[in-house]
């Protein structure tokens, strides 16, 4: 059994994958994992002793103060994209390792799709055995839109319409959701938690801690460029500032700009006579 730990800011990494791929597509190939990075990755956390959980179990064990496992680490998916299924549950399975997929359900392949996905995607079968396999299944939107930038009626229907499919497919409501794009404001983090969703999980490139609270969770980014040396310090939580500095500076400019967007649009729509 795993030792368990009590320090109530622990500070946890949180690695999010998007596509594991030999070949991935143009769109998604700088945010892909090769197979064979993914399994050594797999083997680096089992080596240095750190002990896996979803996202469910980490933001429960805050949120009633109960102890988590010694050395916690998520290991986390994005859209669902069809290499989850094909590479990275076996790498999972050979280490007994859970993880949490977020889906964003207008994107897999089947009755729901919309024609938008970057690459080859899962089909709801493999979303299926992933969960059987023991992989927490959260919601992506449907359409995986800047959810920021949406009014509130188009807001609610990608969290509502999400929680609506995978709960119709999988017999089980999801607790936890993902930000697209890792964008959120007061507003949508008010209507993730009114969907029902009991967690979110954001970006910001660096470790999460219970004082962020369930709905602002930080990740940190696992790239096709991360060496191992580099995936080595993101588990221990060494040089995560200086790691993403590039990222957060152009975050924080990015973040100006679309502020700046979303009072644009709220004031258009107040305007009589407003178009465009």
């Amino acid at each position: 059994m795993a030792e368990e730990v009590h320090e109530a800011d622990t500070r946890v990494p949180v690695l999010m994958y998007h596509a594991v791929a030999a070949d991935p597509g143009d769109a998604t190939r700088a945010l892909s994992v090769a197979p064979e990075a993914f399994a050594e990755q797999m083997a680096a956390i089992a080596d240095r002793g750190l002990t896996p959980v979803c996202t469910a179990e980490l933001a429960a064990a805050w949120r009633s103060g109960r102890p988590l496992p010694k050395r916690p680490v998520l290991i986390t998916f994005d859209d669902g994209y069809e290499g989850v299924h094909r590479h990275a549950l076996p790498a999972l399975a050979d280490h007994g390792f859970p993880a949490t997929l977020f889906v964003s359900t207008g994107w897999l392949r089947g009755p729901y799709d919309t024609g938008g996905a970057l690459d080859t995607m899962l089909d709801w079968d493999q979303v299926r055995e992933l969960a059987a396999a023991g992989v927490e299944i959260g919601g992506h939107s449907h359409t995986h839109p800047q959810l920021d930038q949406l009014d509130e009626e188009l807001l609610r229907f990608e969290l509502i319409h999400c929680k609506e499919i995978v709960a119709d497919q999988l017999g089980a409501v999801p607790a936890s959701f993902a930000y697209p794009y890792g964008y959120s404001d007061r507003r949508v983090r008010r209507a993730v938690r009114e969907t029902g969703y009991a967690q979110a999980l954001a970006v910001g490139n660096g470790l999460a801690r219970r004082v962020q609270g369930p709905y602002a969770l930080r990740r940190v980014t696992v790239r096709r460029s991360t060496g191992p040396e580099e995936f080595v310090r993101l588990i221990e939580g060494r040089a995560i500032a200086r790691t993403f500095a590039r990222d957060r500076a152009l975050t924080k400019g990015y973040a100006v700009l679309r502020g700046a967007r979303r009072v644009r649009g709220r004031l258009r729509e107040r305007m009589p006579g407003a178009g465009g």
